[in-house]
């Protein structure tokens, strides 16, 4: 049966295309028909949101932000969080569409047209009639994927959904009074004391056993853990280790020479005097043409007597800045003169005098006194540079070949660096307690994370095999291989005890000291005569902290107002605790006009912004917004 198959394949394709064809025809091709049906993730007014619809929407997000940004790390635009972040964006884009509709909000053509004139790039296609140019505006939207059509649409529908939010955010505003009581509130001043309890104090009362030891040893093993370590080799290749393999042919040197000796001798300066009669060239044309007359009798008078150029340029040149001088400009080289000057002077004899030359300054005559020409740098004194520069060049246009050479090598043969090394002259580098992310203050090939994650990749990690080159730099390549790989571990007491010491140590200072910080407060909030040690007064807020730490500042803070003077114990981490007496709220001094008018329209910011959160957070409620997933913690730091 399948040997009839075979033999008559064609025909069977032409019966189940007649057969197959038409049932699509017919029925329709379901969109699920060759995959399972995308499941809800949320709902928006009764509208389903899919996971597909999550997918294309993070795609196209993804897409644009890297079109942006080339350089922006691919695995930071597919963290859970920026992919929860997509579909936020989805959900509020729902709401909004639905909030649009209920409230029959829709854009003009009128107004459609007014927005799209306002954006530069479609401003800038104007011709000079004040007609668009279609056909760039075509060529503009299509660069976006998008027909003149589509585009309009999807601005029409932006400029309809901001809408939505324009009214609340366009209605917030705040008042002086509101500014200033926020202000002081937000940056209130309080006059205190300090008194501070290092931990270092108590840890002389400290004495553990090794039991006491051991039991902390065992309650905080995770503390004693040894990350994944790996003993690494790799190779590198640059544009140096290129220039390493290249001998420079001494004909071709000598070519080099003869080609670039122009710009590598000294320029040639030429000194020269001038005689100039002003005319701006945005004078009217009259005014130019006298001028012009003007330096031809001026020119037609120097030609006649040459000696007198100096005392003409005296008595009638116009620039203030030479003509004291008799018109002398000293020397100078290509590049300083407007260019008319400068090509009539680089064209002219020593004692030449030019024609009128004009330039945007006016008219010049100008008279060649002196040219100043460089020795030429022999071939051997450049030597050294010129076969430095040609190295480059020759090791830039090889890198390419050379770079595919490493490539293929540490492909193919998978199991070492040393066929790679040996074929292109390169140095196996070795490093040890290499672990997963970059070392802090790493340099060179292994500060590159990509490499990094190549390295511990299962197949480099579990097959010792080569990573493949990866780009860790301009013109450089690495690629390494894992030689040895110790996994995660708990360390033994025996290697961690002293460590294990100093840690119980020190939590137990640090518990002595807030027991003894707790203690004081106690005790001297109900008998003021037996205060001791407070530092002197100095006066704090959250803008002008004196010097005191941030957790101090934020305990004296939270002190109710109506209790003072009060106390509170703030926590300084590893140094210990500060017990912190408020003594009294000193009022603020009045900010100035333009600071008032700062502090004014940054509260009116924060409102705008709460009062837009809690409108869409109503409007979430008004549409019943469902959303399914939960929201990923953030990544820790």
């Amino acid at each position: 049966m399948f040997e009839a198959i075979r033999k008559h394949s064609k025909i069977v394709m032409f019966l189940l295309f007649l057969l197959v064809i038409p049932s699509f025809v017919l029925v329709g091709i379901n969109s699920n028909y060759f995959s399972e049906k995308s499941p809800v993730v949320a709902r928006v007014d009764g509208q389903k949101i899919t996971q597909a619809d999550w997918d294309n929407a993070h795609r196209t997000e993804t897409d644009r932000i890297r079109a942006q940004s080339p350089n922006v790390d691919p695995k930071l635009l597919d963290t859970p969080q920026a992919r929860y972040a997509t579909l936020e964006r989805l959900v509020r884009d729902r709401v909004f569409a639905a909030a649009a509709q209920s409230a029959h909000l829709v854009t003009s053509d009128a107004r459609l047209a007014r927005s799209l004139q306002e954006i530069p790039a479609i401003a800038s296609l104007k011709r000079a009639d004040g007609s668009l140019d279609a056909e760039a505006y075509r060529a503009l939207v299509g660069a976006q994927g998008l027909t003149p059509e589509g585009f309009e649409a999807n601005v029409r529908r932006e400029l309809s959904l901001n809408q939505v939010m324009g009214g609340v955010i366009g209605s917030t505003f705040a008042t002086d009074t509101a500014t200033r009581l926020a202000f002081d509130s937000l940056y209130q001043r309080r006059e205190i004391q300090v008194v501070n309890f290092n931990a270092a104090d108590f840890a002389k009362q400290v004495n553990p056993s090794d039991a006491d030891i051991e039991a902390f040893y065992k309650a905080n093993a995770s503390r004693f853990q040894q990350p994944e370590q790996a003993s690494v080799e790799y190779v590198v290749l640059d544009l140096d280790s290129v220039k390493a393999g290249i001998r420079v042919n001494e004909d071709d040197l000598r070519t080099y020479y003869k080609e670039n000796l122009t710009r590598l001798a000294a320029k040639e300066e030429r000194r020269a005097s001038h005689i100039l009669i002003n005319a701006s060239k945005d004078a009217p044309a009259a005014e130019r043409e006298k001028a012009k007359a003007r330096a031809e009798e001026l020119l037609a008078q120097v030609r006649k007597a040459p000696a007198s150029f100096a005392d003409v340029a005296k008595k009638s040149s116009q620039d203030t800045g030479s003509a004291s001088a008799g018109g002398d400009l000293n020397f100078f080289g290509r590049g300083a003169m407007v260019k008319p000057f400068e090509d009539a002077v680089f064209t002219m004899k020593k004692g030449d005098i030019s024609d009128v030359v004009e330039s945007d300054f006016g008219y010049h005559i100008i008279l060649l006194t002196d040219i100043k020409t460089p020795r030429q740098p022999t071939f051997e004194e450049l030597r050294a540079s010129l076969e430095a520069e040609l190295k480059q060049q020759q090791a830039q246009r090889k890198f390419a070949e050379v770079a595919e050479t490493f490539t293929n090598t540490v492909y193919e043969q998978p199991d070492s660096l040393k066929p790679v090394a040996d074929s292109l002259k390169l140095k196996i580098q070795t490093a040890t307690g290499v672990t997963r992310a970059p070392a802090a203050g790493a340099t060179g090939p292994l500060a590159n994370p990509k490499l990094i994650e190549a390295l511990f990749a299962s197949d480099s990690l579990e097959g010792k095999r080569n990573t493949s080159a990866i780009e860790v730099g301009p013109s450089q390549l690495a690629a390494g291989r894992i030689a040895a790989y110790s996994p995660a571990r708990t360390l033994p007491l025996e290697e961690v005890s002293a460590r294990a010491r100093t840690l119980f140590v020190q939590e137990k200072a640090l518990e002595l000291a807030r027991k003894e910080a707790e203690s004081k407060k106690a005790a001297w909030s109900s008998n003021a005569s037996a205060v001791s040690g407070l530092s002197a007064a100095v006066t704090v807020s959250r803008d002008q902290s004196q010097s005191q730490p941030r957790a101090v500042v934020d305990a004296a803070l939270r002190v109710a107002p109506d209790s003072l003077p009060g106390w509170a114990v703030a926590d300084l981490g590893a140094q210990g605790f500060a017990l912190v007496k408020v003594l009294r709220i000193v009022p603020r001094e009045a900010a100035d006009p333009q600071q008032a008018a700062q502090q004014r329209q940054q509260l009116q910011q924060w409102w705008t912004t709460a009062e837009g959160y809690a409108y869409y957070e109503m409007l979430k409620e008004r549409f019943k917004v469902q959303i399914k997933p939960a929201r990923p913690q953030a990544a820790a730091l």
